[in-house]
């Protein structure tokens, strides 16, 4: 009697896996619950069944934690509701194991992190944007990573802060210099990239802090300095490492494809938001592996 129980679970798993292919062209590939009737032969109530047997279960990501050493971080909000935050391996693009917290950085942040070192990853490169309490808490748990920072984060940030049309001479050629940030693909153009910045600030710095603060334009300008400062020293490791990517383009690239497949499917409950999120980004790794 156990083994026949025992078979008809198995057969029915076996059944249920079948019918994944319908979850994943509704999760994945965009289809709505109508398409998906009419390509499969189900009505719409074994279509939203289907949906909502694996919307119950969360996948399980199981990477070589150990062979991680090269990796991109970045996080992205859905609204104001939470921000899905992923680390991803940078040699195959592959995410580990998506985190859905409220914010950025903080103590959620660290157990996520702190179960991927308890689990072997001890990675030697990290891509990221700048965000302080993230990058504290990175360094905290992996003393010796070096953290390359995103030129673009650097140049877009920047940018901004000195306006289309600025007002001084200081910041039209700083702005000029930043434009040419992402270009850098060798030694030599990271040197004049940084002799002009330090010739440009020995010309300027003490003009622009002389400069009211209470005006938005010169606070930003100031404000300009502090971020390419902060950022010089880790802002060219890749030309040491060809792994090292120089930019955070590649997760920032796989968000902007998940946003609309989520919006496709608004109204799902917090809980099945997260879960659709966490088996796009299961669905993501697959394809990168077949590919």
């Amino acid at each position: 009697m156990s083994c026949k129980q025992t078979f008809v679970w198995k057969k029915y798993f076996v059944k249920k896996g079948r019918e994944k292919i319908w979850f994943k062209l509704w999760v994945y590939d965009h289809y709505t619950v109508k398409e998906l009737c009419r390509l499969s032969g189900y009505s719409d109530f074994k279509i939203k069944s289907i949906k909502r047997f694996w919307l119950q279960r969360i996948p399980e990501f199981s990477p070589d934690f150990h062979d991680i050493k090269y990796v991109v971080y970045d996080g992205t909000y859905f609204h104001k509701t939470g921000c899905l935050i992923n680390f991803m391996n940078a040699l195959d693009q592959t995410i580990l194991d998506p985190l859905y917290a409220p914010k950025e950085g903080g103590n959620i942040i660290l157990s996520w992190l702190d179960a991927f070192k308890a689990q072997g990853l001890k990675p030697l490169y990290l891509t990221m944007d700048g965000e302080q309490s993230t990058m504290k808490i990175i360094r905290q748990l992996w003393p010796g990573i070096k953290i390359q920072r995103c030129l673009y984060h650097i140049q877009h940030e920047g940018m901004r802060w000195l306006r289309t049309y600025p007002k001084t001479q200081a910041g039209k050629e700083l702005r000029k210099l930043l434009l040419t940030l992402c270009s850098i693909k060798a030694v030599k153009e990271r040197n004049d990239f940084i002799y002009t910045y330090k010739r440009w600030l020995k010309q300027y710095k003490d003009f622009i802090f002389s400069l009211p603060m209470t005006i938005k334009a010169n606070f930003d300008l100031k404000r300009t300095i502090s971020l390419i400062d902060h950022a010089l020293p880790d802002m060219f490791h890749f030309l040491m490492d060809p792994n090292i990517p120089s930019t955070t383009n590649s997760i920032e690239g796989f968000h902007s494809r998940l946003k609309p497949a989520y919006h496709q499917h608004r109204g799902l409950s917090q809980a099945n938001k997260i879960r659709f999120l966490k088996w796009y980004c299961y669905f993501e790794n697959q394809q990168k592996i077949n590919n």
